[in-house]
């Protein structure tokens, strides 16, 4: 299945503690964007950027950084000052960020202009096996295929929640799905996103990658690739604007493990976003803005409990171009990629690279919908899904980004 990783639809090589050479393809949709396209607009240098709660207020309102930050970004060399003119396209590996504590994504006004959004789905083929026959553990027989239906339009209408996430790394721009959930900490007026790990973070042979974005309900009224090339307005592209990922979170396991190919981290490839507005604030919340979050169910009840699960998100790999939202309904059943990892859930789908992280949704224990798991693994053949069961270790990630901005 295909991960959801910056610069290009990876692949995963078969898992540790097997001798089978299964491969998975990540679900992310690469996409090879020429670098130098990007549109920095004017005031760009007055972008601010809120990476921490501790992050202290200008006199104009902006958002500075905090000096601690400021230290171990110069231990880096990275000067924030010259990021907005170009230099986070320098992708030296010292200077690629990838612990927790090193999160950084400077708002660029106007660097995803409708143009820029369209071009990021273009992901290579790089065929994989489907044959997971060798995996230990718990694993269901191979669900049928369920091909994906095209969710109505408006897509704010019928998938409110629903967005698709923009980011880029070294090998150019790429693309994933995510989902507005709810903030413990701010009920009614949640500013966080639900993705997978690998769609903020490139595992444990890169870091954090750059310029994440989150639009919600893209594209809302479900125009062709051939009409978007025609100029419409940015409203009509990105109708409730664009929130750029103000802190990012993603399970330990997977920065250390998470690989681009045989589903290595897997497991808990599961991401928490905290997002701000491209524009400043409105005074509105994210879930003020599209007047919706779900809630997160990390005790979903156990599979065979469960009746359906509802997949939505972003394919861009044919036979699909990345620019209209599908959903797949279907019974999951169980993945085991090894022994000691936890199950993953597994459902039939159609969908492609460019619906990594895009929110499953199933009646939680109070019967109620919620988000219960996140794309992260499929074949090449398109055949089907799986995606994490959210415990201790997802639980935990969302707490600590609510708790990070309890206060504000």
């Amino acid at each position: 299945m295909r991960l959801i990783r910056p610069g290009f639809t990876g692949r995963r090589a078969g898992s540790a503690r097997r001798t089978r050479s299964t491969v998975l393809a990540t679900a992310a949709a690469a996409a090879v964007l020429a670098l130098t396209a990007t549109a920095c607009g004017p005031g760009d240098e007055e972008a601010g950027t809120e990476p921490s709660s501790s992050a202290a207020g200008t006199p104009d309102g902006k958002i500075a950084l905090p000096d601690d930050l400021k230290g171990r970004l110069k231990e880096h060399g990275i000067d924030l000052g010259q990021w907005k003119n170009g230099d986070w396209k320098n992708w030296d590996r010292d200077k690629w960020l990838r612990e927790a504590k090193d999160y950084i994504n400077p708002i660029i006004e106007g660097l995803w202009d409708p143009d820029r959004m369209r071009d990021a789905d273009k992901p290579p083929e790089q065929p994989v096996d489907n044959d997971i026959s060798g995996d230990k553990g718990v694993t269901d027989p191979t669900p049928v295929p369920v091909r994906a239906v095209g969710v109505q339009t408006p897509y704010h209408d019928n998938a409110a929640e629903s967005g698709k996430l923009f980011f880029d790394g070294p090998e150019g721009s790429m693309v994933c799905s995510a989902t507005v959930v709810k903030d413990p900490a701010h009920p009614g007026k949640s500013n966080m996103v639900w993705t997978a790990g690998h769609c903020v973070h490139a595992g444990k042979k890169g870091g954090w990658y750059r310029n994440i974005a989150f639009v919600p309900s893209y594209n809302n009224s479900g125009l062709s690739t051939d009409e978007l090339r025609n100029n419409p307005p940015k409203e009509k592209v990105a109708p409730y604007g664009v929130w750029w990922g103000s802190w990012a979170q993603t399970s330990e396991q997977w920065i250390d493990q998470g690989a681009s190919v045989g589903g290595l981290g897997a497991p808990y490839d599961f991401a928490v976003l905290h997002v701000t507005p491209e524009k400043g604030s409105t005074g509105k919340s994210l879930e003020e803005t599209v007047g919706s979050a779900l809630p997160v169910e990390f005790n979903a009840p156990a599979v065979p409990k469960i009746a359906e699960m509802t997949a939505t998100g972003f394919p861009a790999a044919p036979p699909y171009d990345g620019q209209k939202l599908f959903q797949c309904d279907d019974k999951p059943g169980r993945l085991s990629l090894t022994e000691d990892d936890p199950t993953m859930y597994r459902i039939g789908c159609s969908m492609t690279g460019g619906s990594s992280g895009g929110g499953w949704v199933a009646a939680g224990q109070d019967g109620k919908p919620a988000l219960v798991s996140n794309t992260s693994i499929g074949p090449v053949s398109a055949g089907w899904l799986a995606g994490p069961r959210l415990g201790t270790e997802a639980k935990g990630v969302y707490e600590s980004v609510s708790k990070k901005y309890a206060g504000q």
